[in-house]
Protein backbone atom coordinates (compact mmCIF):
# COMPACT_ATOMS: atom_id res chain seq x y z
CA UNK A 1 0.00 0.00 0.00
CA UNK A 2 1.35 3.29 -0.75
CA UNK A 3 1.82 5.70 2.27
CA UNK A 4 0.28 9.26 1.43
CA UNK A 5 0.36 10.02 5.32
CA UNK A 6 3.66 9.30 7.25
CA UNK A 7 6.48 11.30 6.22
CA UNK A 8 9.78 10.74 7.47
CA UNK A 9 12.84 13.31 8.52
CA UNK A 10 13.55 15.59 10.74
CA UNK A 11 12.69 19.28 10.83
CA UNK A 12 14.80 21.94 11.18
CA UNK A 13 15.53 24.39 13.67
CA UNK A 14 14.61 21.96 16.69
CA UNK A 15 11.65 21.46 15.59
CA UNK A 16 10.77 17.49 16.75
CA UNK A 17 8.34 15.13 15.26
CA UNK A 18 6.68 13.58 11.92
CA UNK A 19 5.04 15.61 9.58
CA UNK A 20 1.64 13.59 8.44
CA UNK A 21 0.47 14.66 4.60
CA UNK A 22 -3.00 14.78 4.82
CA UNK A 23 -5.06 12.34 2.82
CA UNK A 24 -5.70 14.48 0.23
CA UNK A 25 -8.68 16.90 0.99
CA UNK A 26 -7.61 20.61 0.55
CA UNK A 27 -8.76 23.04 3.20
CA UNK A 28 -11.86 24.06 2.57
CA UNK A 29 -12.41 28.21 2.34
CA UNK A 30 -15.03 30.20 0.64
CA UNK A 31 -15.34 31.43 -3.33
CA UNK A 32 -14.62 34.67 -3.76
CA UNK A 33 -13.95 37.03 -7.04
CA UNK A 34 -11.35 39.68 -7.31
CA UNK A 35 -12.63 42.11 -10.51
CA UNK A 36 -11.54 40.58 -13.72
CA UNK A 37 -11.78 37.31 -12.05
CA UNK A 38 -14.26 34.66 -11.69
CA UNK A 39 -14.92 33.03 -8.04
CA UNK A 40 -12.11 31.42 -6.55
CA UNK A 41 -10.94 30.21 -3.49
CA UNK A 42 -9.71 32.55 -1.45
CA UNK A 43 -7.28 31.66 0.68
CA UNK A 44 -6.28 35.09 2.08
CA UNK A 45 -7.92 38.49 1.32
CA UNK A 46 -4.37 40.79 2.13
CA UNK A 47 -2.48 40.45 0.45
CA UNK A 48 -4.73 38.49 -1.95
CA UNK A 49 -4.42 35.29 -2.46
CA UNK A 50 -6.87 33.63 -4.41
CA UNK A 51 -6.53 29.50 -5.39
CA UNK A 52 -7.52 27.97 -8.95
CA UNK A 53 -10.75 25.16 -8.08
CA UNK A 54 -9.74 21.58 -9.51
CA UNK A 55 -12.66 22.40 -11.92
CA UNK A 56 -10.75 25.31 -13.66
CA UNK A 57 -7.31 22.77 -14.11
CA UNK A 58 -8.70 20.70 -16.40
CA UNK A 59 -8.07 22.19 -19.54
CA UNK A 60 -4.43 22.45 -21.35
CA UNK A 61 -4.17 26.14 -21.28
CA UNK A 62 -5.48 27.78 -17.44
CA UNK A 63 -8.28 30.77 -18.53
CA UNK A 64 -6.61 34.05 -17.23
CA UNK A 65 -9.72 34.93 -15.17
CA UNK A 66 -9.21 31.48 -13.14
CA UNK A 67 -5.52 32.11 -13.25
CA UNK A 68 -4.00 31.61 -9.17
CA UNK A 69 -3.66 35.26 -7.97
CA UNK A 70 -0.58 34.98 -5.53
CA UNK A 71 0.54 38.23 -3.73
CA UNK A 72 3.25 39.06 -0.19
CA UNK A 73 2.86 42.81 -0.32
CA UNK A 74 -0.88 44.03 0.31
CA UNK A 75 -0.94 47.70 -2.23
CA UNK A 76 -1.57 45.73 -5.80
CA UNK A 77 -1.17 48.69 -8.67
CA UNK A 78 -3.50 49.30 -11.31
CA UNK A 79 -0.83 50.63 -13.50
CA UNK A 80 -1.58 52.49 -16.91
CA UNK A 81 0.52 50.29 -19.44
CA UNK A 82 1.18 53.82 -21.68
CA UNK A 83 2.91 55.50 -19.13
CA UNK A 84 4.94 52.37 -17.84
CA UNK A 85 8.84 52.09 -18.44
CA UNK A 86 10.91 49.17 -17.14
CA UNK A 87 14.07 51.02 -15.50
CA UNK A 88 17.20 48.61 -16.68
CA UNK A 89 20.43 49.42 -14.73
CA UNK A 90 23.20 48.50 -12.53
CA UNK A 91 26.89 48.27 -12.27
CA UNK A 92 27.21 45.60 -14.60
CA UNK A 93 24.91 47.26 -17.94
CA UNK A 94 26.79 49.84 -20.30
CA UNK A 95 23.51 51.60 -21.32
CA UNK A 96 21.31 52.00 -18.31
CA UNK A 97 17.55 52.34 -20.51
CA UNK A 98 13.88 53.28 -19.53
CA UNK A 99 11.58 50.78 -21.54
CA UNK A 100 8.30 50.99 -22.50
CA UNK A 101 5.91 48.51 -23.13
CA UNK A 102 6.00 50.02 -26.70
CA UNK A 103 9.95 50.06 -26.57
CA UNK A 104 9.76 46.10 -25.84
CA UNK A 105 6.90 44.82 -28.70
CA UNK A 106 8.76 46.94 -31.20
CA UNK A 107 12.29 46.64 -30.36
CA UNK A 108 12.83 42.68 -29.91
CA UNK A 109 11.70 39.54 -31.12
CA UNK A 110 8.33 38.58 -29.57
CA UNK A 111 9.05 34.57 -28.77
CA UNK A 112 6.32 32.67 -26.27
CA UNK A 113 6.44 29.69 -24.12
CA UNK A 114 4.24 27.20 -22.05
CA UNK A 115 4.80 26.59 -19.13
CA UNK A 116 3.51 25.85 -15.73
CA UNK A 117 3.53 28.66 -13.07
CA UNK A 118 3.55 26.98 -9.87
CA UNK A 119 3.31 28.47 -6.32
CA UNK A 120 6.61 26.97 -3.99
CA UNK A 121 4.04 26.54 -1.34
CA UNK A 122 1.21 24.55 -3.25
CA UNK A 123 -0.64 21.85 -1.62
CA UNK A 124 0.96 23.16 1.46
CA UNK A 125 -2.78 22.92 3.29
CA UNK A 126 -2.24 19.21 3.32
CA UNK A 127 0.22 18.87 5.32
CA UNK A 128 -0.17 18.02 9.31
CA UNK A 129 0.68 19.39 11.69
CA UNK A 130 0.44 22.68 10.25
CA UNK A 131 3.31 24.71 8.93
CA UNK A 132 3.63 28.37 8.46
CA UNK A 133 2.52 30.15 5.46
CA UNK A 134 -0.81 30.17 2.50
CA UNK A 135 -2.74 27.39 3.39
CA UNK A 136 -2.72 26.22 -0.27
CA UNK A 137 -4.55 23.04 -1.85
CA UNK A 138 -4.04 22.09 -5.30
CA UNK A 139 -4.70 25.31 -7.13
CA UNK A 140 -1.90 27.61 -6.59
CA UNK A 141 -0.44 26.69 -10.19
CA UNK A 142 -1.52 26.61 -13.39
CA UNK A 143 -0.25 26.25 -17.04
CA UNK A 144 -0.33 29.35 -19.51
CA UNK A 145 1.30 30.32 -22.91
CA UNK A 146 3.53 33.43 -22.67
CA UNK A 147 4.07 35.42 -24.56
CA UNK A 148 7.10 38.43 -24.59
CA UNK A 149 10.35 38.96 -25.16
CA UNK A 150 13.47 37.33 -24.22
CA UNK A 151 15.49 38.87 -20.75
CA UNK A 152 18.85 38.18 -22.63
CA UNK A 153 17.92 40.29 -25.62
CA UNK A 154 17.22 43.35 -23.44
CA UNK A 155 20.08 43.12 -20.82
CA UNK A 156 22.55 42.42 -24.05
CA UNK A 157 20.76 45.99 -25.49
CA UNK A 158 21.42 47.48 -22.34
CA UNK A 159 24.87 46.97 -22.53
CA UNK A 160 25.46 43.62 -20.57
CA UNK A 161 29.25 43.64 -19.19
CA UNK A 162 31.57 40.86 -18.09
CA UNK A 163 31.49 39.79 -14.65
CA UNK A 164 27.92 40.43 -14.27
CA UNK A 165 26.84 37.79 -11.36
CA UNK A 166 23.14 38.04 -10.51
CA UNK A 167 20.16 39.56 -12.03
CA UNK A 168 18.00 41.71 -9.72
CA UNK A 169 14.06 41.89 -10.17
CA UNK A 170 11.69 44.48 -8.22
CA UNK A 171 7.94 44.99 -9.21
CA UNK A 172 5.56 47.56 -8.72
CA UNK A 173 3.61 46.47 -5.40
CA UNK A 174 3.78 47.62 -2.42
CA UNK A 175 4.23 47.46 1.36
CA UNK A 176 1.46 48.96 4.07
CA UNK A 177 4.10 49.28 6.46
CA UNK A 178 7.26 50.59 5.38
CA UNK A 179 9.37 48.24 7.73
CA UNK A 180 8.06 45.61 5.67
CA UNK A 181 10.87 44.03 3.15
CA UNK A 182 10.53 44.91 -0.37
CA UNK A 183 9.49 41.81 -2.67
CA UNK A 184 12.70 41.53 -4.82
CA UNK A 185 14.08 38.38 -6.29
CA UNK A 186 17.16 37.46 -8.62
CA UNK A 187 18.41 34.67 -10.63
CA UNK A 188 21.51 33.86 -11.57
CA UNK A 189 23.46 35.33 -14.78
CA UNK A 190 23.35 31.86 -16.26
CA UNK A 191 19.98 31.48 -15.35
CA UNK A 192 18.89 34.96 -16.98
CA UNK A 193 20.27 34.69 -19.78
CA UNK A 194 18.58 31.49 -21.06
CA UNK A 195 16.60 32.12 -24.00
CA UNK A 196 13.23 30.85 -22.01
CA UNK A 197 13.35 33.42 -19.88
CA UNK A 198 11.20 35.83 -20.52
CA UNK A 199 9.28 39.80 -19.95
CA UNK A 200 6.44 38.76 -20.49
CA UNK A 201 3.30 41.18 -21.41
CA UNK A 202 1.26 38.69 -22.90
CA UNK A 203 -1.18 35.12 -21.54
CA UNK A 204 -2.67 32.96 -23.26
CA UNK A 205 -3.00 35.33 -26.15
CA UNK A 206 -4.07 38.41 -24.02
CA UNK A 207 -2.57 41.38 -22.07
CA UNK A 208 -1.80 39.76 -18.48
CA UNK A 209 -4.34 40.52 -16.44
CA UNK A 210 -3.51 42.90 -13.31
CA UNK A 211 -4.41 40.10 -10.71
CA UNK A 212 -0.76 38.49 -12.91
CA UNK A 213 1.50 41.31 -12.96
CA UNK A 214 0.18 43.38 -15.72
CA UNK A 215 1.81 45.42 -17.40
CA UNK A 216 4.66 42.91 -17.97
CA UNK A 217 5.96 40.38 -15.66
CA UNK A 218 9.28 37.96 -15.42
CA UNK A 219 8.51 34.29 -16.56
CA UNK A 220 11.26 31.94 -15.11
CA UNK A 221 10.16 28.37 -16.79
CA UNK A 222 10.83 25.39 -14.67
CA UNK A 223 11.61 27.41 -11.51
CA UNK A 224 9.04 28.23 -8.87
CA UNK A 225 6.31 31.00 -9.10
CA UNK A 226 8.71 33.29 -6.25
CA UNK A 227 11.11 34.41 -9.36
CA UNK A 228 8.03 35.19 -11.55
CA UNK A 229 8.02 38.68 -10.29
CA UNK A 230 4.87 40.63 -11.13
CA UNK A 231 4.52 44.69 -12.21
CA UNK A 232 8.16 44.49 -13.63
CA UNK A 233 9.77 47.79 -12.39
CA UNK A 234 13.43 47.49 -12.14
CA UNK A 235 16.02 45.24 -13.52
CA UNK A 236 19.73 45.93 -11.76
CA UNK A 237 22.82 43.49 -12.61
CA UNK A 238 25.75 43.77 -10.50
CA UNK A 239 28.92 41.82 -10.11
CA UNK A 240 28.08 40.96 -6.50
CA UNK A 241 24.58 38.18 -5.12
CA UNK A 242 21.98 40.06 -4.41
CA UNK A 243 21.16 40.72 -0.34
CA UNK A 244 17.96 41.18 -0.06
CA UNK A 245 15.12 39.13 2.59
CA UNK A 246 13.09 37.38 0.07
CA UNK A 247 16.36 35.58 -1.22
CA UNK A 248 18.95 35.54 1.69
CA UNK A 249 16.07 34.78 4.25
CA UNK A 250 12.65 33.54 2.67
CA UNK A 251 11.87 30.49 0.46
CA UNK A 252 15.03 28.66 0.88
CA UNK A 253 15.33 24.72 2.02
CA UNK A 254 17.43 22.78 3.54
CA UNK A 255 20.69 22.09 1.50
CA UNK A 256 21.18 18.67 -0.46
CA UNK A 257 17.22 18.20 0.25
CA UNK A 258 15.84 18.65 -2.83
CA UNK A 259 17.51 18.56 -6.18
CA UNK A 260 17.68 21.66 -7.52
CA UNK A 261 19.65 24.02 -9.97
CA UNK A 262 22.53 25.21 -8.68
CA UNK A 263 22.63 29.13 -7.03
CA UNK A 264 26.26 29.73 -6.41
CA UNK A 265 25.84 33.19 -4.96
CA UNK A 266 23.12 32.71 -2.68
CA UNK A 267 24.10 29.24 -0.93
CA UNK A 268 25.13 28.53 2.41
CA UNK A 269 26.29 25.63 4.27
CA UNK A 270 22.58 25.16 6.00
CA UNK A 271 20.02 26.42 3.11
CA UNK A 272 19.58 27.33 -0.59
CA UNK A 273 17.38 29.02 -2.66
CA UNK A 274 14.31 27.01 -3.51
CA UNK A 275 14.58 26.75 -7.26
CA UNK A 276 13.43 24.37 -9.59
CA UNK A 277 10.08 22.86 -9.89
CA UNK A 278 9.76 18.84 -8.69
CA UNK A 279 7.87 16.25 -10.39
CA UNK A 280 4.73 16.37 -10.28
CA UNK A 281 1.38 15.13 -11.18
CA UNK A 282 -2.57 15.91 -9.83
CA UNK A 283 -5.93 13.86 -11.17
CA UNK A 284 -8.50 16.68 -12.06
CA UNK A 285 -11.22 14.20 -13.34
CA UNK A 286 -12.42 12.52 -10.32
CA UNK A 287 -11.32 13.69 -6.17
CA UNK A 288 -10.60 11.60 -3.06
CA UNK A 289 -14.05 9.35 -2.00
CA UNK A 290 -16.00 9.55 -5.54
CA UNK A 291 -18.37 7.33 -6.17
CA UNK A 292 -19.17 6.08 -9.84
CA UNK A 293 -22.04 4.57 -11.33
CA UNK A 294 -21.99 0.56 -12.06
CA UNK A 295 -21.42 0.55 -15.70
CA UNK A 296 -21.33 3.93 -16.71
CA UNK A 297 -17.87 5.10 -18.78
CA UNK A 298 -15.37 6.58 -16.04
CA UNK A 299 -11.87 8.42 -17.10
CA UNK A 300 -9.19 8.63 -14.69
CA UNK A 301 -7.38 12.12 -16.12
CA UNK A 302 -5.02 14.72 -15.14
CA UNK A 303 -1.77 16.65 -15.69
CA UNK A 304 1.92 15.54 -14.58
CA UNK A 305 4.78 17.97 -15.16
CA UNK A 306 8.28 19.05 -13.63
CA UNK A 307 10.77 21.43 -14.10
CA UNK A 308 11.72 21.05 -17.59
CA UNK A 309 13.26 17.92 -18.36
CA UNK A 310 9.58 16.82 -19.47
CA UNK A 311 7.46 14.09 -18.52
CA UNK A 312 8.23 10.30 -19.67
CA UNK A 313 5.71 8.31 -18.11
CA UNK A 314 2.74 8.72 -16.14
CA UNK A 315 1.99 5.25 -14.39
CA UNK A 316 -1.84 4.05 -12.71
CA UNK A 317 -1.94 1.87 -9.80
CA UNK A 318 -5.40 0.17 -8.93
CA UNK A 319 -4.91 -1.66 -5.41
CA UNK A 320 -3.16 0.56 -3.83
CA UNK A 321 0.32 0.78 -4.95
CA UNK A 322 1.08 -3.09 -5.59
CA UNK A 323 0.98 -2.58 -9.21
CA UNK A 324 1.42 -0.07 -11.89
CA UNK A 325 0.89 0.36 -15.07
CA UNK A 326 1.44 3.43 -17.56
CA UNK A 327 -1.43 5.30 -18.97
CA UNK A 328 -1.58 6.72 -22.45
CA UNK A 329 -0.02 10.88 -22.28
CA UNK A 330 -1.27 13.39 -24.08
CA UNK A 331 -0.07 16.09 -26.47
CA UNK A 332 3.98 17.32 -25.64
CA UNK A 333 3.35 20.78 -25.36
CA UNK A 334 6.70 21.17 -24.65
CA UNK A 335 9.56 20.85 -21.65
CA UNK A 336 7.76 23.69 -19.09
CA UNK A 337 4.25 22.69 -19.78
CA UNK A 338 2.11 20.01 -18.21
CA UNK A 339 1.44 17.03 -19.98
CA UNK A 340 -2.17 15.00 -19.94
CA UNK A 341 -2.55 11.41 -19.12
CA UNK A 342 -5.64 9.22 -18.98
CA UNK A 343 -7.10 5.70 -17.65
CA UNK A 344 -9.91 3.93 -18.48
CA UNK A 345 -11.87 2.61 -15.01
CA UNK A 346 -13.59 -1.15 -14.86
CA UNK A 347 -17.26 -0.18 -13.48
CA UNK A 348 -18.42 -3.30 -14.17
CA UNK A 349 -18.44 -4.86 -11.04
CA UNK A 350 -19.51 -3.11 -7.72
CA UNK A 351 -16.79 -2.17 -5.44
CA UNK A 352 -13.78 -0.31 -4.07
CA UNK A 353 -10.93 1.31 -6.34
CA UNK A 354 -7.89 2.50 -4.62
CA UNK A 355 -6.22 4.64 -7.15
CA UNK A 356 -2.47 6.34 -7.25
CA UNK A 357 -1.11 8.10 -9.78
CA UNK A 358 2.73 8.98 -10.10
CA UNK A 359 4.43 11.01 -12.85
CA UNK A 360 8.36 9.88 -14.40
CA UNK A 361 10.17 12.65 -15.67
CA UNK A 362 12.72 12.17 -17.84
CA UNK A 363 15.61 13.17 -16.15
CA UNK A 364 14.77 9.82 -14.07
CA UNK A 365 12.58 11.92 -11.11
CA UNK A 366 10.17 9.88 -9.97
CA UNK A 367 7.26 10.97 -7.49
CA UNK A 368 7.71 9.80 -3.83
CA UNK A 369 5.35 7.92 -1.81
CA UNK A 370 6.63 10.20 1.17
CA UNK A 371 6.32 13.98 1.95
CA UNK A 372 10.35 15.82 2.03
CA UNK A 373 9.88 17.19 5.59
CA UNK A 374 10.95 20.65 5.13
CA UNK A 375 10.19 23.55 7.55
CA UNK A 376 7.72 26.09 5.09
CA UNK A 377 5.78 22.91 3.28
CA UNK A 378 7.71 23.11 0.37
CA UNK A 379 7.49 20.74 -2.77
CA UNK A 380 4.36 18.85 -1.72
CA UNK A 381 4.79 15.94 -4.61
CA UNK A 382 3.98 12.79 -2.74
CA UNK A 383 2.19 9.93 -5.05
CA UNK A 384 -1.71 11.20 -5.25
CA UNK A 385 -3.67 8.49 -3.77
CA UNK A 386 -8.15 8.44 -4.42
CA UNK A 387 -10.02 6.31 -2.94
CA UNK A 388 -13.06 5.73 -5.05
CA UNK A 389 -16.23 3.63 -5.09
CA UNK A 390 -18.39 1.60 -7.81
CA UNK A 391 -21.90 1.42 -6.77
Amino acid sequence: MVSRRVVTGALLAGSAGSIIAAPGTPPTTPLAALPGKKPLLKRTFRPPNYETPLADLRTPHTRNDAFFVRYHLANIPDIDARAWRLQIGGESIGRPAALSLEDLKRGFERVSVTAVCQCSGNRRGLVTPRVPGVQWGYGAMGNARWTGVRLRDVLREAGLRAGAVEVAFDGADAAVLPTTPDFAKSLPIERALDEHVLIAFEMNGEPLPRWNGAPARLVVPGWTATYWVKHLADIRVEPRPFDGFWMKSAYRVPAGLFPAAPFPGQATRQTVPITEIVVNSLVTSHVDGDRLARGAPAILHGWAWDGGSGIAAVEVSLDGGHSWRDAALGEDMGPYSWRGFQWPLDTRQAGPIEAAVRARARNGAVQPDTLVANPAGYHHNVIQELALEVL
